[in-house]
């Protein structure tokens, strides 16, 4: 992945922001999003950033390795998480735009475009935007973006696992893993699990 498309929008634009979410579709845990900032005219070359692509076609260790790289070299960037208790009060969608647009609004500066991962954005500021369908395996920013989202998530789930560890969430990021599925109908839902998700989608009583 390289920076060709940022170049042509570099043209009209000097502060492209990528962003992008992860965790629309686990049962418990946030929605995280990031926004990222390269410098106008940015390269990644051939060290580390030179292995960036879609955070989900990375190793988790790569993204470990890629993520303080992306901050290094960034101009800006943010993250913000969505728990789960907004998730069901307001719905996932609504969580991820307001998760997206968190994120965007804690750069220090204002960005002249917006680059979104997908295929819809519901904008709170009037800063122009593009969504990119597989924008985070496209558009280089997007792509850091995605990493910093799952890696801060990735690190919260952990943190979630020691609390609740009969649910494995060091390992399925509270994704619908069956052995996660077993763990919810052996134990109930933790306090971190979203309500929001019909018991019947697991097969449970």
């Amino acid at each position: 992945m390289d920076t060709a498309r940022e170049y042509l929008l570099w043209n009209d634009f000097r502060r492209l922001c990528g962003i992008d979410e992860a965790g629309r579709g686990p049962l418990a845990g946030p929605v995280v999003a990031a926004a990222v900032v390269f410098p106008r005219w940015f390269r990644p070359g051939k060290g580390i950033l030179g292995r960036l692509n879609d955070s989900k076609k990375l190793t988790p260790s790569l993204r470990r390795e890629l993520a303080p790289a992306i901050r290094e070299e960034a101009e800006e960037w943010a993250v913000e998480a969505v728990e789960h208790e907004t998730i069901d009060r307001i719905n996932i969608l609504r969580a991820t735009m307001l998760a997206m647009n968190r994120a965007a609004e804690s750069l220090p500066r204002q960005p002249d475009m917006l680059l979104i991962d997908g295929n819809r954005f519901t904008p709170n500021s009037p800063v122009p935007y593009q969504t990119i369908v597989r924008g985070d395996a496209l558009v280089f920013s997007i792509a850091a973006a995605s990493v910093l989202a799952k890696t801060e998530r990735d690190r919260m789930m952990t943190e979630y696992a020691e609390r609740y560890p009969e649910y494995g969430f060091e390992r399925n990021a509270g994704y619908g893993t069956r052995e996660h599925v077993e763990a919810i109908r052996r134990h109930g839902r933790s306090p971190v699990h979203r309500t929001s998700f019909r018991l019947s989608q697991l097969g449970e009583k």
